[in-house]
Formats: C-alpha cells, structure tokens, sequence
C-alpha cells in the first residue's frame, strides 16, 4: 500500500501494477531535487548554530570586560561604625555578599600568562627581553567546532537521503523520518545548549554576586547617611524621596568605584572614596527633594490634572494591571515635562529678554539721530515680539534648571537669530522747480535734479519655534517640542490665564443698558425693610406651605413678586432657582464683575456644585458683595461676602427693563 493507493508487484521482474481505482499523486519535485529541502532544514540549523555561537562570543566578550580589573567591593567598617546598632545589620549583609564575592572571583578559571618586557642593561648598553609569567582570570572562550562533526553530517546526510528516496512510498515511514530529524536536530541544541551555559556559569554567578555586594553597600551608605544627618531622615518620609537619596547614592558610588579601579587605586582607598562620594550625594538629596516638593505645592492643580489624565490612559490601555509602574513612574514622567527652574528665575529670564527687545525697540526709534541727515526713512519692521513658553522651553531643553547668569549666553544667541535689524541707503535722482530771474528781470522756472537720499530700515523676526532646530540637537528638540506642548507643566508662571476648565458662561439672556446694568433699588429697599423678621411665616405660607420650611427660596420669590413679577417663584435653591435662571441665560458663577442690585446670590456651603441658600445683592464695593438673605440663623439679615468668596455658587442676573 502505498500513497497512490494499492500496488501489485511482481518479484521476479521488479514491476509494480497499480490495481486501485484512485489517481496516482502528481510528483512536482524537480529531477536530481531528492532530499534537497532536507539538505537545506539542515543548512539552515547549521547557519542557527553559527549565529548562536558567535553571540555566545559577544556575551563573553561582555563578561570579560566586566571581570577586568576593578576595586574590591569589601568596605572597611571603623570600630565605632561596627557598635553602631542601627548599622550592624547592613554591615554583616554588607560582608556576607562581599564573602560570596570573594569566593565567586576565586571559582574563575586562571591561565598563565607570558608577558615580554624590555629592560635596559647597562653594563651592555642593550635592551634585553625579560620574560615573566602572570597569572590572571580567564576569559570565557567561544565554543570551537567539533572537528568529527563534520563527517558524522555527511554521514547523516547520505543517511538520511536514502530514506528520501523511498519514503514517499509509504506514509508511516516518511512521518516516522520527520519525526527521527526534529528529534536530532532539537537534541544536539539543547546539549550545546548546555554546554555553553555550563562553561560560562562561573562567569554568571560573578556578575550575579558583584550585583549583590553593590546593592548591600549602597544600603549601608544610605542607612549610614540617615543616621548621621537628622535632616536627611527627615526628607525621607515619603516613597519618592528614598528612591531619589538611593539613586543619588548609587550613581557616587558607582562612580568613585570606577575611578579607583581605573587610578589602580586600593580597595580600602577605593571603598573610602566611594563612601564619601554617597554620603554627598545623600546630603544633596535633601536640597533635590526640597526643591521637588515646592515644585509640587506651587503646581498642585497641574499634579492633581496630570495624575487624572495618567490614571485614565491606564484605565483605556487595559486596566490597574501595571499600577505599580504607573505610581512609580509618575513623579520621574510629570517632572520631566516640567519646568524645573523656579518660578522667580522664569520670570527674571523673561524680563531679561523682554528688556533686550526693549533695547531694540529703542534703537530702531532713535535711527533718525543715530543716521542724520537722510531726506527720508522708510521703515519695513516685523512685529517684536516672542512667546514666553517657547523661550522657556528653549531653555530648558538646554539646561533642565537654570539661572538667568547661566543662561546669559545662550539668551543672546536666541536674540541674534530671532531678530536682524538691516540698514541701506537709496539715492533716488528728483526734481525740484526753482525761479530764476533773466538779465532783463523776467522771471522764469527750471527743473534742478537734487540727490535724495533715503535710509532704508528693515526688521526681519522670527519664531523661537522656527529657529529651535538651527541651534537645538535632536534630543533638545525633541524635549523643546515636549516643553512646549505642556507648557512645562506651569502655564500661568508668566501671567494671566485660568485653570478653569468649565464651558463659557451663557449671559445671552442678560439685558445691558449702555453697557451697565442698574439693577432695582425699589426691588432692594423692599428686601430691606424685611430684615428682623424671624421664622419666616409671610413667605413660607405665602408660597403655599400650611407649616414651616427652609424658607430662603420662598423670601426671595416673595420679593420679587412684591415688584410685580410672578417669575421667578421657586422654594428648591438648586432645581427651582438656579434651573430657572440657567435655562434662560441669566445665570454667572463666582467671580462675575457685573451684577446689579437686585440679583439672586446663591451659595454653595460645602462645595458641593449644588445651591445651598440663596438672598439678594444689595449692591457691591469692588471688594465684598452685599446681601439680604432671608432664613439666615432663622431670621432675615444682611450679611456681606468677599467676591471671590469660594462659599459663593453663582448670582442669577435679572432684567428689568
């Protein structure tokens, strides 16, 4: 039985009859084509392994340079350090690790070493060679091809392309051989696999334990720097202050660690060196954190809305599942959209270039004195002018916190390539008529030519944007683009603005007379002439109720029908009175300037959004707004409130033309 279906072969002749009905299979393979896609799985795995040995070689490479000469990571603890019972726990784990340090560099292969020296013999006057032995770590070696490899693939080869040659007249055989050469070809990866990872397990578990030893020291460095500096301790109550004082610690030690091992400094003089570069930047940290802590209490509104939107995108990208790194992430991703320079440096920067183009303004108006005697000036001036937050922005993609004495230099190149002040001289031919008298005394006219001379004054201005990619790298740039898309997180450092991000106001319904709106006096003094009325019972029952109310809502409507109107007439301060004057658009939040005598105040207690009482102005000083509020402590008063008050919900501005 075969592929094609049932054979009959005869086994004397060799011939095979197909006796089955079913169509034999077409065969596309290509003559002298048998076992070439094999040949080529095979030329395939061998191009794998190649590529997998030579990065194994790179990663030892980068094993070697990290097992290179390098200071010991064992710090010497003083007598005093080792009483200390705040620091004996980091500094017993600080020398377990260095003991497991110490024992993982001595696991690592040694080689020895022949080192060729020239000295100088001077009994000869020659150069000798002097030849002395070193012995050193050895570096991790590539693995080398098996010289019997080769053969036994051809041999495998020639295998398995007999069994091609007849396999496809069965099923079972030709599944069985596929299977036979995934298995071998998995089998030898995985032992050379494994070979590599056994030969560069020494090399592993030193860099495994160099980790370890630094972690434990950069511990014992911040734990040593909390308890000599009080302030330090102090500036490490929250979270992100650790973790700025840690890294700050880490980078010095780092650093120091480098620089001794690369001076061929010793290990005591090496780990000394390191300890004071930690305990300086600890100390650092406090002015750092400091500085990050104003930065958040000046622009809380700004934290408050970019730790809202940070929390949405989460929620749109897949949920809380990565809340830890968004929490940590936050305060690294806010401050650096941020302008980190204090508010009084911004400021100072901007005034400093302001003034500059000030000068300049003053210079193109003295032109006539400082280039006398042209007949005429003609002038062709862009605008003088530049976008605060571009200039910031500029800046601080240059210098995250800056100065305006460091940032002198780099203000007059933005100046010099903002703004170009040309000057030229054009001498036009003109014309001008004279009379002139004959020697007969008639008097006649002529046309004298006359130079004119005219100065020609051209401004040319640009943006701070336009020229940014002129003097800005790519990285710069791109920082300025983010600066200036944020607004460095402060958008109202250089004056004016709002946070306030509700929808306009809707005063369409508001009746102005000559641009003013008087109000009702009559509507005023009727409202007055209630106060002292205790419980309310003329407006309650008036409005309907058969017992008392809160009857605010009701004292208000009562005065405005005292005047005629039957609207508005509302006893909810929320859903009656605000609803009312809202769907007509007469209705103003805190802060507006206008309103007039006789308008519904209304105020929000708890700053809830909703109206919790409501009176009637009285009128306004520029400072405070006065009212007569009826329900106040159960009684009608008058009562007065700043106009910025934050307890005021909003006024309802009536018309009463």
């Amino acid at each position: 039985m075969t592929r094609d279906g049932v054979v009959l072969e005869n086994q004397t002749t060799g011939e095979e009859i197909n006796i089955s009905d079913r169509e034999a299979e077409q065969d596309f393979t290509p003559a002298g084509a048998t076992g070439r896609a094999e040949k080529v799985l095979e030329r395939a795995d061998q191009i794998r392994e190649c590529r997998a040995g030579k990065r194994a070689a790179k990663q030892a490479g980068q094993v070697e340079a990290d097992t290179g000469p390098r200071p010991s990571a064992r710090l010497q603890f003083s007598e005093e350090e080792r009483s200390t019972p705040e620091l004996k726990k980091y500094i017993r784990k600080s020398d377990r690790r260095a003991d497991r340090l110490d024992a993982a560099r001595a696991a690592i292969p040694k080689e020895t070493v022949k080192i060729k020296e020239k000295v100088f013999d001077e009994a000869t006057g020659r150069a000798k060679t002097h030849i002395r032995r070193e012995t050193r770590d050895k570096p991790p070696t590539a693995m080398k091809p098996n010289p019997s490899s080769r053969p036994v693939q051809e041999v495998l080869l020639f295998t398995h392309g007999k069994i091609h040659e007849v396999e496809h007249e069965n099923v079972g055989v030709e599944g069985g051989h596929k299977g036979e050469e995934l298995a071998e070809r998995q089998a030898g990866r995985a032992v050379r696999s494994a070979i590599r990872r056994h030969r560069l397990k020494p090399y592993r578990e030193l860099s495994k334990a160099e980790r370890l030893a630094e972690k434990a020291n950069i511990e014992y460095f911040y734990q040593k720097a909390l308890h000599d500096d009080p302030q330090l301790a102090q500036a490490a109550s929250n979270p992100f202050s650790r973790f700025w004082q840690k890294r700050q610690i880490k980078q010095q030690y780092v650093k120091a660690a480098r620089a001794a091992g690369q001076t061929g400094a010793g290990t005591a003089q090496g780990a000394a060196k390191a300890a004071k570069s930690g305990s300086k930047a600890a100390k650092e940290t406090v002015k750092e954190s400091e500085r990050l802590a104003s930065f958040a209490v000046r622009h809380w509104k700004g934290c408050l809305v970019a730790l809202a939107l940070l929390i949405m995108t989460a929620f749109l990208m897949g949920g809380l599942q990565s809340c830890s790194s968004i929490v940590g992430g936050f305060g690294s991703g806010f401050t650096a959209t941020s302008y980190l320079s204090d508010d009084a440096d911004l400021i100072a920067v901007e005034n400093a270039y302001a003034g500059m183009e000030n000068d300049l303004q003053r210079q193109i108006d003295s032109i006539p004195s400082t280039y006398p005697g042209y007949d005429e000036y003609r002038y062709d001036l862009d605008e003088i002018i530049h976008n605060p937050h571009e200039l910031a922005a500029f800046l601080t993609s240059i210098l995250p916190r800056y100065t305006l004495a460091e940032v002198q230099a780099e203000l007059q190149r933005v100046f010099a390539k903002q703004y170009t002040l040309t000057t030229t001289t054009t001498v036009e031919v003109r014309y001008r008529t004279e009379t002139r008298t004959d020697s007969e005394g008639n008097s006649y006219t002529v046309q004298v030519p006359y130079n004119y001379y005219i100065l020609n004054v051209k401004l040319t201005a640009r943006s701070i944007t336009s020229i940014a990619p002129e003097l800005l790298t790519p990285e710069q740039l791109e920082m300025f683009n983010i600066y200036l898309e944020t607004s460095g997180n402060n958008p109202l450092v250089f004056g004016g603005g709002s946070y306030d991000i509700s929808a306009s106001e809707d005063i369409s319904g508001v009746h102005f007379v000559n641009g003013t709106r008087p109000g009702n006096t009559a509507m005023v003094d009727i409202a007055k002439s209630q106060v002292g009325n205790v419980n309310g019972q003329p407006y309650w029952s008036w409005y309907g109720f058969d017992s008392r109310v809160e009857w605010c809502a009701c004292f208000v409507s009562w005065c405005y029908n005292q005047m005629g109107l039957t609207e508005p007439k509302f006893a909810g301060c929320t859903s009656g009175g605000m609803a009312w004057f809202q769907s007509r658009g007469q209705w103003a939040n805190r802060g507006y300037s206008d309103i007039a005598p006789g308008d519904a105040i209304f105020f929000d207690w708890d700053n809830s959004g909703n109206a919790d009482h409501v009176g009637i102005v009285i009128g306004t000083d520029g400072t405070n707004v006065y009212t007569v509020e009826g329900n106040s402590g159960n009684a009608c008063k008058i009562k007065s409130y700043p106009l910025n008050s934050s307890v005021i919900r909003g006024y309802g501005l009536m018309n009463w033309d």
